[in-house]
């Protein structure tokens, strides 16, 4: 059974205007990074040249249009989260309006078939009985959908649980494939996923699928329009499964195969050539050490990727004779990084070799209408070349103008000094010295993958303090890290062991916080630690206890406040963090637990006033609380809005509150919101048109401009906008 749905109206001409050279100014723009995330494929439209989409595990579609070097988002209208998480791409072999996305992010949430007749600025969204998995293992695989060239309203899907299916009428309705011999494994336990048919090919007259679940079958064949279906004898071990297919323009097959499904976990492959009638082994690196998956052909050359070869990095293999030899385009590369400076990786050394060539290598593209031009797909960009076909130096660069694929976890806006900080997930942080403008790496020494916490000193905000964790298994010696220049340059904090002997810092959990002179920092180890000398000693409060987590008053150097769970308080220090003594909070309610959080990667629940000594403001639930006075009496500031997250910007006058900014849900709708009076009206910001899959992680104000806000969003980077 299928649900069929629709975008409201208002999408068609909200997306209309995110068409490059569109005159409209809807107000929401990305902070620039450029890319940062994987993308697993670029899928060419057959008969438009110059038409792209690609496919990313978490932010959505996005469209290159002829004649253009920006990529433009498709599913920002969109409000449900797992269908950020693209599966696969088909766009129509004869109406090169026509294009079809498979959406849903894994296996227990929802997923469904995007059609859209004017390529993807609007939508109709089906509801498919079929789970996907967009951002679970294997994603780097496909395509898994495909339209079949003689009747495009024919498609089939190749599901990861349940065989094949098929569409008669472009979409609009799914059918089991009961010819095919391989029904899948059903659904898999939460926190697992199967790999299930991997790709489906059209080539001339035959239409070939991958298996890569234990015990199938591993490449069938129909020659009966898909009714019925047939192994394909030959070819690889079984022990190795077929990731990707492409048919050359002689009608040979190439199958990349692995030893794993991927993207991670990848340590051997092969690629298979066929002609239908003798298979033959055409590995550019037989000695084993890499999987593939990237894989393209035209223009009489094969383009292949690597996955999972980490010494040295991956790389693209190009033949010119059908894969009987393989040149290795890595050692004669270069990469120009300039316009997307955080893929540097790394501080500028002597002998700094630059950025990676990649890794993740899962999507290769040879564009049908330029013969030189050739892409690649990694881990954290796409990369790109116009002169594939020549002998000498390789130059590539970032194929990104428009791509914002990141996950954000924290973000402050200061009083002074640059107009933002971020952490991300995976690419560490930024000062971005301006909005529009790709950032230069600078959250080093450490180095932490993830940045879950920062603050500054809201009187010397060029004084920060940042958390993190690095990538599972990494060695680490230090979480913490302290800068006095606004966040370019750092220096590591280290907290002494516990009295168990464990660091309680190491695991990235412990969040910092700085006083507003930037003296005292506090730690928010399992007890809370104190340093008011850069770290060189460190010792506990008075009056806190374990999970108690101080923040500083934004003004007043003296004090900080934090909430005591586990009696049900909030107490403040009035003597730098030393000690602390109970809060009279009337008006308060009891229930104090509402407000805790567990996940390292939450926003604070209490934030104080960067512009106001003791104005305090706390999340108890779906509710807002204010103190103006330090803590001493509470009122409710939100009105009937029901808050998810909050965060403060400038008020609209000198003598008003502080301007509140929530991801909530008023009167029913959900979104982003503004008060600049104490919750008693509120201006929604978004429409039904920026909703970026509701993927919202953190939120926050500017202290020195009315108005503006700053949006983390899980997928699509930061979003942010002016208001009057």
């Amino acid at each position: 059974m299928t649900r069929k749905l629709k975008l409201p109206a208002l999408i068609l001409a909200a997306m209309a205007l995110a068409v490059p050279g569109a005159a409209a100014d809807d107000g929401w723009h990305n902070v620039k990074v450029g890319g940062g995330g994987f993308a697993p494929n670029i899928i060419a439209s057959p008969v438009l040249p110059g038409l792209f989409y690609l496919r990313t595990d978490m932010g959505g579609a996005y469209r290159l249009d002829p004649g253009s070097d920006q990529w433009v988002p498709l599913q920002d209208a969109n409000p449900v989260s797992s269908y950020m998480g693209i599966e696969s791409i088909a766009a129509d072999p004869k109406n090169p309006d026509r294009v079809w996305l498979a959406a849903g992010m894994n296996a227990h949430l929802p997923a469904a078939i995007f059609r859209s007749a004017n390529r993807g600025q609007s939508w109709e969204v089906i509801e498919t009985p079929f789970r996907m998995g967009g951002n679970e293992a294997g994603r780097g695989m496909g395509e898994r959908l495909a339209a079949d060239p003689a009747n495009p309203d024919r498609l089939f899907f190749g599901s990861r649980h349940d065989g094949l299916w098929r569409s008669d009428d472009a979409g609009t309705s799914w059918a089991r494939v009961e010819g095919f011999p391989w029904k899948g494994l059903g659904q898999p336990a939460k926190g697992q996923t199967h790999g299930g048919v991997s790709f489906v090919l059209f080539a001339g007259a035959a239409i070939y699928a991958g298996v890569t679940d234990p015990g199938a079958p591993r490449l069938l064949r129909s020659t009966d329009g898909g009714q019925s279906w047939q192994a394909v004898a030959g070819g690889p071990p079984a022990d190795l499964l077929p990731v990707k297919a492409v048919a050359d323009e002689r009608g040979r097959l190439f199958i990349a195969y692995s030893d794993q499904i991927g993207p991670s976990g990848i340590t051997r492959g092969a690629i298979w050539r066929s002609d239908g009638a003798e298979w033959a082994d055409v590995t550019p690196q037989r000695h084993g050490g890499a999987g593939y998956m990237g894989l393209s052909a035209g223009h009489g050359l094969v383009a292949v990727g690597t996955i999972g070869r980490w010494q040295p990095d991956d790389t693209v293999w190009l033949s010119r004779n059908g894969g009987n030899d393989w040149d290795d385009l890595a050692p004669r590369s270069r990469r120009d990084v300039s316009a997307v400076p955080f893929l540097k990786g790394q501080p500028p050394a002597s002998g700094d070799p630059g950025p990676e060539f990649g890794h993740w290598i899962a999507g290769v593209l040879l564009d049908p209408a330029r013969p030189g031009r050739l892409a690649y797909v990694t881990g954290a960009t796409i990369y790109a070349t116009n002169d594939a076909r020549a002998a000498g130096e390789l130059l590539w660069k970032p194929w990104v103008e428009g791509i914002e694929q990141t996950a954000i976890i924290t973000l402050a806006s200061p009083t002074a000094g640059p107009p933002l900080l971020s952490g991300f997930g995976d690419i560490a942080g930024f000062v971005h010295s301006g909005l529009l403008v790709s950032p230069q790496p600078s959250f080093f020494n450490p180095f932490l993958s993830n940045t879950n916490n920062l603050d500054y000193a809201g009187r010397q905000a060029n004084i920060w303090v940042r958390s993190g964790s690095l990538w599972e298994g990494r060695p680490r010696d230090a979480t913490l890290a302290w800068s006095d220049d606004g966040g370019f340059n750092w220096q590591p904090l280290k907290v002494p062991p516990a009295a168990n002997g464990k660091r309680d810092d190491l695991e990235g959990s412990a969040p910092i916080h700085v006083s507003a002179d930037g003296g005292v920092f506090i730690v928010c180890t399992p007890v809370p630690l104190r340093t008011a000398d850069r770290g060189q000693n460190w010792g506990p409060m008075k009056g806190v206890a374990q999970d108690d987590c101080p923040v500083g008053d934004k003004r007043d150097p003296q004090r900080f406040y934090a909430l005591r769970f586990n009696a049900n308080q909030i107490v403040a220090s009035t003597d730098g963090g030393q000690s602390f003594r109970r809060l009279p909070a009337v008006g308060l309610p009891p229930e104090l637990w509402k407000a805790r959080t567990t996940n390292r990667e939450a926003p604070r629940t209490l934030v104080a006033n960067p512009l106001r000594v003791g104005d305090l403001w706390l999340r108890l639930g779906e509710e807002i609380w204010h103190s103006p006075d330090g803590g001493r009496r509470f009122r409710k500031a939100s009105g009937a809005m029901k808050v998810q997250q909050f965060g403060l910007g400038r008020p609209r006058a000198d003598t008003d509150p502080a301007t509140l900014f929530v991801i909530g849900t008023l009167g029913g709708v959900y979104g982003i919101w503004r008060s600049a009076d104490e919750g008693r009206n509120w201006l929604r910001l978004n429409d039904d048109a920026h909703q970026w899959g509701r993927r919202f992680r953190v939120i926050s104000g500017d202290p020195r401009q009315f108005g503006r806000v700053y949006v983390g969003t899980d997928g699509r980077g930061i979003v942010w906008r002016d208001s009057d």
